[in-house]
């Protein structure tokens, strides 16, 4: 008895899909390696450009290193210099005058100074000022009726900032009414 399902062969559309619109076999496996090349070349090139990005962050982290290791050696060795001129100064025979003692030291001063100043380093200027805690620091307040309240009367350690960032502040007193 004949299969009343059986419609006899199958007939192949003209596209290449089977009856039920799969394509073969062998067309889905060479289109699920292609898809594993490109899958496989996306992560190669992740990869490389990670280990790219990583080389690259450490060779800034490294040349950052390397231009501070440099300040610091260009600071120290101007700053040798003064010593120099110490070393020089202290080996004067004392027999040579007060004065002439004192105006070579008043000169490695403004070397010094002038190497500060080169490096972006300014003295504040606290006296005559308002107080100001975030470049004074109060260690007396003194009655004065000669000043205004809150006036920075005396220095007693200068402070400096560097670059408009704040080194060490001035010690100060301060007028009280």
């Amino acid at each position: 008895m004949a299969d009343p399902l059986d419609d006899g062969p199958a007939e192949v559309p003209p596209d290449g899909t089977d009856p039920v619109g799969v394509a073969p076999v062998d067309e889905r496996d060479d289109r699920a390696r292609a898809l594993e090349r490109e899958r496989d070349d996306f992560k190669d090139r992740w990869l490389r450009k990670t280990a790219e990005f990583d080389n690259y962050r450490k060779r800034i982290e490294r040349e950052r290193r390397e231009q501070a290791d440099q300040a610091v050696v260009d600071l120290l060795s101007e700053l040798l210099l003064v010593v120099d001129d110490f070393d020089r100064a202290l080996t004067v025979d004392a027999g040579d005058g007060a004065a002439a003692y004192r105006k070579g030291v008043e000169l490695i001063h403004a070397k010094l100074y002038d190497l500060l100043r080169k490096q972006g380093v300014r003295p504040i200027d606290a006296l005559g000022a308002d107080f100001d805690p975030n470049i004074h620091q109060a260690v007396i307040q003194e009655v004065s009726p000669d000043h205004r309240e809150g006036e920075v009367i005396g220095e007693l350690q200068k402070g400096y900032t560097l670059n408009d960032r704040l080194l060490r502040p001035t010690m100060v007193k301060v007028a009280k009414a």
